[in-house]
């Protein structure tokens, strides 16, 4: 319910952009990113900066190329996107953020019950193997309906 220390909690107005994290969520965030790699130069980039610019392409649903000039660089975000998906660190972020919410919500940390109803058992029916397998393989095309066939003569 929206109550007066609810609109406080959730005010972005004081951020940059709605979709920058806020020092708590920043604390949670930095958590699970991985530290920079042993050996060669030092990290340059402010990790939290490319955390924005990645949370503004989530939220906002631009272009990589339409990354504000203040955020870090297209390519340094979405390196880091590329990179952090690979060795799981954004799953390992989601499932912590999971996690919480579920605690504040004063739930278990895993859901102990699951519903399916009878729509979801009956596409699940209409599937099966055969059907997966059929899609999955090329589209076969006669030699008679293309244009050319290996009967048709060149002209040199």
């Amino acid at each position: 319910m929206w109550t007066v220390e609810n609109r406080a909690l959730y005010d972005r107005s004081k951020l940059r952009y709605p979709s920058d994290l806020t020092e708590e969520e920043w604390a949670l965030v930095r958590r699970e990113i991985p530290p920079a790699k042993r050996g060669g130069n030092k990290r340059t980039v402010d990790v939290r900066e490319v955390m924005n610019g990645l949370m503004y392409v989530l939220s906002t649903g631009c272009q990589w190329r339409a990354i504000p000039k203040d955020l870090p660089p297209r390519s340094t975000v979405n390196h880091y996107f590329c990179r952090w998906q690979y060795d799981g660190t954004l799953d390992r972020l989601h499932h912590a953020l999971y996690v919480r919410c579920r605690e504040q919500a004063e739930r278990g940390a895993s859901p102990t019950a699951a519903i399916i109803d009878s729509q979801s058992v009956k596409s699940g029916e209409k599937g099966g193997a055969g059907s997966i397998r059929r899609a999955l393989m090329a589209a076969r095309r006669s030699k008679a309906r293309s244009g050319t066939s290996s009967s048709i003569r060149r002209a040199c």
